[in-house]
């Protein structure tokens, strides 16, 4: 910037700092020095320019602090009115006598054009105006502003405390606090400000009646004595120029007294004063029943039917456009917004990742199955699952995301649990699935495969085969049934993959509505919510669902102990719930059939596990294998029967052996002798175990617990 540059803007800040202190001592010299009638044709202008534009200013801020000047600027426009009365008083007391021009041409304009010429009409307006100045505008907007100001100061220290507490807190920065007592110091100092400057308005008021009297008893006696003329004549003469004078300023104070009603009277908004009030007014319903009325008025004898009945029309026009224009507004803001166009180098997050905790990826050949235009059975199959197993397993199950794989093969499938691809396989979606059933008369013609859910042996075959297969004691089932049955066998297995601290905290929620104490003597004081989530889910990994989660979380407060690992914990809270498992295995009523381990077996694992610790497999590996084989070999008879079961244990070796089976019976619960409820007959349908004979340490095929042999009871 060249140094002229800098000099000019310090002249121009100077030239504005100088404005202000100008005017006032030109103001006071209005007041004191005579004018010609010329300079006061242009105050006055001026004045009710100046008065014009405070009042647009004041309608059009959107809350009063955005004129906080206007208690000084209605001062000095005060002053400025004033100071032309004086000024315009003086003209007219002495050179009044020469003609109604004599005071300037803008005090004749209001004498002769607004008055007709006619002094007692003069005296009757500016009655009228100094009424609805003085006694409806002014005093109102005075009580309005004493009002104002004192709620406000009585509100300050409150609000001052709340930002205190809003900056403790951490809501607000330093910055921000300081601001913000910055705005309500200045609230607090406008309403005062305005409290005072209303009286401004009502003694200008008063100002104006006094100063017409004093025009109009001066000019009277002054023409009568000092000039000669007739009591006619001087009252005719100096009365027009007094109400002329008036008036000129009248308007200008009246126009100044809407401004600081309309400020002390508005209610913070977003919008200024017009747009407020074209919001609260732009309801077609207020505007319908105005129309009605309008036309019933109109319609009545003797009511002037041309000019009622045009108002009722525009009324019900008013309506009928704010009606449309609010049926549109919504229709727009219920529209899906436009796709922005694509951006080949743009990458967003879901490009990246899917959100999805279950997903169902169909190849395009079974797009059908999930399509809206042919049915989409297979939707409402998977919402159908996803009611029955929320009941079930005591939480919501997620949503399923269905999408197209064009990687896929056209008729394959693939699910998804976490991003986890947890089973696939392939259908036909125009065959049918002919399962075998054990027990057949015949076969049927078809593509053989195995059942992706049971691992049974079964066909594809054609619709018109179905009742060839029925016949011949096949399971019939469509493609969207085998991959609705697939998707419920691995939601089931893999529940705690889906089960979070979200959704810990929803079941804590609508626990604590019915029981406030127990949740909250349970967490966080004894357990904190990432603590009873990972609980949960040990509970869901081994089947048990969380049903009743009122039982669940007694028993955590029974069981919790400051010194247990999670591991414990889980243990100790089974053996409390122990009839909850128990009774999603059999009826109440009927014993719970049993495979145990011989005594023998188990003495050795429970010194294995002494021995192992903390380790994930505790047990030998060849033993861990002979064990498995001769569980498997004796849960054969039970599972062909298809009867449930359970595998039950020492509480010491529980979690290893439930480790250890999971992999090849995956649905066999685990149980130890502490989980059974005492009164729970129990059916032994085999006893695996024994020793038979020790064996050396470095023997790998016996190991430590020797021969295992099998013992059927």
């Amino acid at each position: 910037m060249t140094r002229s540059e800098v000099n000019g803007k310090v002249w121009i800040n100077t030239a504005k700092g100088a404005v202000l202190p100008l005017a006032t001592l030109l103001l006071v010299m209005f007041m004191i020095v005579p004018v010609p009638s010329i300079l006061l044709d242009v105050g006055f202008i001026g004045n009710i320019m100046i008065s014009l534009a405070v009042l647009m200013v004041a309608l059009n801020a959107a809350r009063p602090l955005d004129f906080s000047s206007f208690p000084t600027v209605l001062l000095f426009a005060t002053l400025m009115r004033l100071a032309l009365n004086v000024a315009s008083t003086r003209v007219v007391l002495v050179d009044g006598h020469n003609g109604a021009d004599a005071a300037g041409h803008v005090i004749e304009a209001f004498g002769n054009f607004l008055i007709g010429g006619d002094y007692i009409v003069g005296l009757f307006v500016f009655a009228i105006l100094m009424i609805i100045n003085l006694v409806v505008i002014t005093k109102g907007a005075g009580r309005v502003s004493e009002v104002s100001a004192r709620f406000t100061l009585d509100a300050l220290p409150g609000k001052q405390m709340a930002i205190d507490a809003d900056l403790n807190a951490g809501l607000l920065s330093p910055e921000e606090a300081k601001a913000r007592r910055a705005e309500v110091a200045t609230e607090a100092d406008f309403y005062g400000s305005m409290d005072g400057a209303s009286k401004f308005v009502k003694g200008d008021a008063i100002a104006g009646v006094l100063i017409l009297v004093i025009n109009i008893l001066g000019g009277i006696v002054l023409g009568t004595v000092s000039h000669g003329l007739s009591l006619g004549e001087a009252a005719q003469t100096y009365v027009i120029l007094a109400i002329g004078d008036a008036l000129v300023a009248q308007v200008p104070a009246l126009l100044l007294s809407i401004a600081a009603a309309s400020i002390v009277t508005r209610v913070n908004s977003e919008h200024d004063l017009s747009g407020q009030i074209a919001t609260q007014f732009g309801n077609g319903k207020a505007w319908v029943p105005v129309a009605a009325i309008l036309g019933i008025l109109g319609v009545l004898p003797g009511m002037p039917h041309m000019i009622i009945l045009p108002a009722a029309a525009i009324a019900g026009f008013i309506a009928w456009r704010l009606k449309d224009s609010a049926k549109k507004a919504a229709e727009a803001a219920s529209a899906p917004p436009a796709p922005e166009p694509e951006n080949p180098a743009k990458i967003d997050w879901e490009d990246v990742s899917d959100g999805a905790v279950l997903g169902l990826e169909v190849g395009y050949g079974l797009i059908g199955l999930v399509d809206d235009r042919k049915g989409a059975p297979l939707m409402g199959r998977i919402t159908g699952i996803r009611k029955q197993l929320s009941r079930e397993l005591g939480f919501v199950v997620p949503l399923v995301r269905v999408k197209d794989n064009l990687a896929l093969e056209p008729n394959a499938y693939r699910i998804t649990i976490g991003g986890v691809i947890v089973g696939e396989d392939e259908i036909w979606p125009d065959d049918l699935l002919a399962l075998d059933s054990g027990a057949l008369e015949a076969t049927v013609d078809g593509r053989p495969v195995k059942d992706p859910t049971f691992g049974l042996d079964a066909v594809w075959i054609k619709q018109d085969k179905r009742s060839e297969a029925v016949i011949a004691g096949y399971t019939v089932v469509d493609p969207s049934t085998v991959v609705a049955t697939h998707l419920n066998q691995l939601i089931a297995m893999n529940a705690s993959e889906m089960f979070g601290m979200d959704e810990t905290r929803k079941l804590l929620d609508a626990l604590k509505e019915k029981a406030p104490q127990l949740v909250e003597g349970l967490t966080p004081s004894l357990l904190n919510l990432a603590q009873i989530a990972a609980l949960c889910r040990a509970l869901l990994a081994e089947g048990i669902p969380l049903k009743d989660f009122r039982r669940i979380c007694e028993a955590m407060i029974d069981a919790a102990r400051p010194d247990m690992s999670p591991e414990q914990l889980v243990e100790a809270v089974r053996q409390r719930i122990g009839s909850l498992i128990i009774q999603t295995l059999v009826p109440v009523k009927m014993p719970l059939p049993v495979i145990t381990l011989d005594g023998d077996l188990e003495g050795l694992l429970a010194q294995a596990m002494r021995v192992a610790g903390d380790a994930r497999h505790p047990i030998e590996p060849a033993l861990a294998t002979r064990i498995t084989e001769s569980v498997i070999h004796a849960a054969r008879p039970i599972l062909a029967e298809a009867r449930n079961f359970a595998i039950v244990t020492s509480p010491l070796a529980r979690r290893a052996l439930a480790r250890l089976f999971k992999p090849h019976l995956p649905e066999t619960p685990v149980l130890s002798f502490l989980e059974i409820p005492d009164g729970k007959p129990v059916e032994v349908v085999a006893v695996v175990g024994g020793v038979e004979k020790p064996a050396p340490r470095h023997d790998p095929l016996p190991g430590a617990a020797g021969g295992v042999r099998e013992r059927i009871a």
